[in-house]
């Protein structure tokens, strides 16, 4: 009887959604997801622990100061030199990479991607289920990341968060979730471009490597071409670090550094290029949650929009490929 009322429930189910719970458990089972929530773990307490330490010694006076649990991710201490929001921004990227660069040439080298799409099964619900599966363990991950360095700064500083604060961390996880996206659609049309797993994880890592150490010289030399300096000219060094800024937004990694920032510090205000004069007149204040939200609206936009893209040509190629023979 029970077998029968689930039945139709049962062949209801998208193909799609049965290929994402198959890959979602095996995630959630192998070393792979193990290690890497370690890793994101524990780098993500060092950074919070060193963080809380000297908030609590250096400045006590300011414990109970609105604000002060967001200052946890966004102060970088003097013994690792970076805050936690630097960490994530540079580490996460290896998460989407992980579960992305072996998704559809792994099934191809195994010799299961045949059999696989011969089944009663569209092979768009393939790729289509091993993204969302993807994504879910990523999701899943940073949720984690974000529980346990919360509880750790509440029982380090004693500051229990507010609502305020509270859903300026929601955000914050959303942001980074859409941000590990872009590298696990990125890693995924890797994948699906190149034969062997080994050759799609070194040009995702590549990539990444590219962007994270070299992406700011990359920037500002091409924006020496585009907008050259002129020696005793300021106009042309404002119109040469806005066009840095605006190359620099290419690269997911600066759209998840000043979505991030904005969005755990309610004092910034601008993302852009400021002047001297209107720094003289600005207004210390903070802003509110649906102000933040706003000014980095584009920067949220950006990786959700660039998931969609380069996901979307992992799809058309897959979708060409004779994945038979």
């Amino acid at each position: 009887m029970t077998t029968t009322t689930f039945e139709p429930w049962v062949r209801k189910r998208p193909a799609w959604a049965v290929i994402a719970s198959k890959e979602f458990s095996d995630h959630l089972l192998s070393v792979r997801f193990v290690a890497l929530l370690a890793i994101m773990g524990m780098v993500a307490l060092a950074t919070v622990y060193t963080a809380a330490v000297e908030l609590r010694d250096v400045a006590p006076q300011t414990v109970g100061e609105p604000g002060l649990f967001l200052r946890l991710f966004t102060v970088a201490s003097d013994t690792l030199r970076l805050s936690f929001l630097q960490f994530i921004g540079l580490l996460a990227p290896i998460l989407g990479i992980a579960y992305g660069f072996d998704a559809v040439n792994g099934e191809r080298s195994q010799g299961t991607l045949p059999r696989l799409v011969s089944q009663p099964i569209h092979r768009d619900d393939v790729i289509n289920g091993k993204f969302v599966a993807g994504l879910g363990v990523v999701g899943l991950t940073v949720v984690i990341v974000a529980f346990l360095v919360a509880g750790l700064g509440i029982f380090l500083l004693g500051v229990v968060p507010g609502p305020g604060e509270i859903i300026r961390l929601i955000a914050w996880t959303l942001a980074a979730i859409a941000y590990i996206g872009v590298w696990l659609a990125f890693a995924t049309l890797c994948s699906v471009m190149t034969r062997r797993a080994a050759t799609s994880a070194i040009v995702s890592i590549g990539v990444w490597l590219l962007l994270a150490i070299f992406g700011s010289m990359i920037f500002e030399l091409l924006a020496g071409v585009i907008s050259p300096v002129i020696a005793g000219d300021p106009f042309s060094e404002a119109a040469n670090l806005r066009t840095q800024i605006a190359l620099s937004r290419i690269s997911p990694i600066t759209l998840y550094q000043e979505a991030s920032t904005v969005l755990l510090s309610p004092g910034v205000r601008t993302v852009g290029l400021v002047t001297l004069e209107q720094l003289d007149r600005a207004i210390l204040s903070r802003l509110s949650f649906g102000q933040s939200v706003l000014l980095v609206w584009p920067q949220l936009v950006g990786m959700v929009a660039a998931t969609v893209v380069i996901f979307a040509f992992a799809y058309i190629r897959f979708m060409r490929q004779e994945v038979r023979a």
